[in-house]
């Protein structure tokens, strides 16, 4: 990796929101702002340019005026599809890099992009926190696009770290909050999630993070 590198972003918003009662949990209103675009705005200082991923219907995505693109393989392929629907997008308009994070994570770190850019050359960076790895925070050469693809469409095995530990990684460690112990890729998958990230914000606490 280097810093010189163009960095496309991504906002993987392709979940099935099963533990929210199968409502779009991106889109849900958090201190009256979609999560999806929370996220978005996180991430757009950090990188080159920012796409979202869903197979949602798209119109839902207008407002948020970056590119929205479907998955590219069909079935439901989780977020590797996201990252190789990317990956394409990246190529096609001269990116070298992808950067993706979870649409339902909207205080991970504001120098996110910048530690696993730091690495050196490694095919994937990914983050890290509280002993657990975070896999669909990462950084990902777009010259793994060809591998990826054949990946998803040639095998039934679609985890992430099934296809990561193929090739030459890293793994960046983000501390744990000390005042409060949070975590800080705190995902929102349930209402009681929802309800504590707005007290997270309610309470000016953004970079607890």
């Amino acid at each position: 990796m280097t810093n010189e590198a163009l960095i496309l972003g991504v906002v993987l918003a392709g979940g099935q929101s099963r533990r929210m009662g199968s409502i779009d949990k991106t889109l849900m209103p958090l201190c009256g702002v979609p999560m999806v675009k929370r996220v978005l705005d996180r991430l757009r200082p950090q990188v080159n340019a920012t796409i979202v991923n869903t197979n949602a219907e798209m119109s839902q995505f207008s407002h948020l005026g970056v590119p929205v693109l479907s998955d590219t393989v069909t079935g439901y392929a989780g977020p590797l599809a996201g990252i190789l629907t990317a990956m394409e997008y990246a190529e096609q308009n001269g990116f070298q890099h992808v950067c993706s994070v979870a649409a339902d994570t909207p205080f991970f770190p504001t120098d996110f992009v910048t530690k696993l850019t730091d690495v050196g050359k490694q095919d994937i960076v990914l983050a890290g926190s509280g002993g657990f790895r975070q896999p669909t925070f990462g950084l990902w050469s777009v010259g793994l696009l060809a591998q990826l693809r054949e990946f998803l469409t040639q095998g039934e095995e679609r985890k992430i770290m099934r296809f990561v530990q193929k090739h030459q990684w890293s793994l960046v460690e983000f501390d744990i909050n000390e005042s409060d112990g949070a975590d800080p890729f705190f995902n929102v998958n349930t209402p009681d999630d929802m309800k504590l990230a707005e007290q997270y914000l309610s309470n000016g606490e953004t970079e607890h993070a």
